[in-house]
């Protein structure tokens, strides 16, 4: 027997989702299928020319919590928290799907990398998730799910991802440091790692219609996944169902990643 809609496995849980820039963003797909599942959401934009692409679609899930968040912006971080903290005084699930390197050095090869290049690809693609980590742990009281959004360049060289694939690599390390050290407080920490999806970030990396192309190829099950699959992943990992799966990096690629 198939439900006509989704169980609510999150139900009355609050979840903070950062890095939507607009409908095809892993992001949003991850905020509508927690909501799908009974999530309320917290959602932020990264400046003024994204906001006007975020601001409909936090209204339509009615995201009570809207606030900017530019990591290289100081208090940004905070403020978010700060009002986390005031309005909802705890928070259950975590979403960081944010990825930045200068065009430069995304689109030339790792040894054309500036040094300050790589320092800021890693400060706000890698720390910042440690950061939000940080400011999150204290808010989930009563344990919790935290996502970092990775892909398959981390741990294989994948022509044209350039110093994203060492920049994921250190990602998914932290992720799993973050899962030892607040595993006892019943917080869960996911990498995970979605297929080839045409979202905003990936128009920056060249020949990504090639990337594309052969992963559909590659994939055992013949398809590239959407956002929704991610997102609905995600609900499953944040809900009791997945309460003892941690520190993994989870494959969302319809099976890519174990060929060949």
């Amino acid at each position: 027997m198939t439900e006509d809609h989704p169980r609510r496995i999150l139900k009355d849980a609050k979840a903070l989702v950062c890095g939507i820039a607009n409908e095809h963003s892993i992001a949003y797909g991850c905020a509508k299928a927690f909501r799908e599942v009974g999530a309320e959401l917290a959602i932020t934009y990264a400046g003024e020319k994204t906001k006007s692409y975020v601001e409909p679609i936090a209204r339509d899930l009615q995201a009570p919590i809207f606030m900017p968040l530019d990591f290289t912006r100081p208090g940004d971080l905070e403020a978010v928290f700060a009002r986390i903290e005031k309005e909802w005084g705890r928070l259950d699930v975590l979403v960081h799907s944010v990825a930045w390197a200068p065009k430069a050095d995304l689109q030339g090869g790792l040894l054309d990398c500036s040094a300050e290049g790589f320092a800021q690809a890693m400060d706000i693609s890698c720390h910042s998730f440690v950061r939000m980590a940080r400011r999150a742990a204290p808010l989930m009281k009563d344990g919790g799910a935290m996502f970092t959004m990775s892909y398959y360049g981390a741990n294989r060289v994948v022509p044209n991802y350039n110093v994203m694939g060492p920049v994921k690599a250190a990602l998914e390390a932290c992720a799993r440091y973050l899962a030892y050290e607040l595993g006892p407080k019943g917080i869960r920490v996911h990498p995970v790692s979605p297929g080839p999806l045409k979202t905003r970030a990936a128009s920056g990396l060249k020949n990504f219609d090639v990337m594309l192309t052969e992963a559909e190829r590659r994939a055992p099950l013949g398809e590239l996944v959407d956002i929704m699959d991610v997102g609905m992943t995600c609900a499953f990992l944040a809900s009791p169902y997945a309460r003892l799966l941690t520190g993994e990096t989870v494959y969302i690629d319809g099976g890519v990643h174990i060929m060949a």
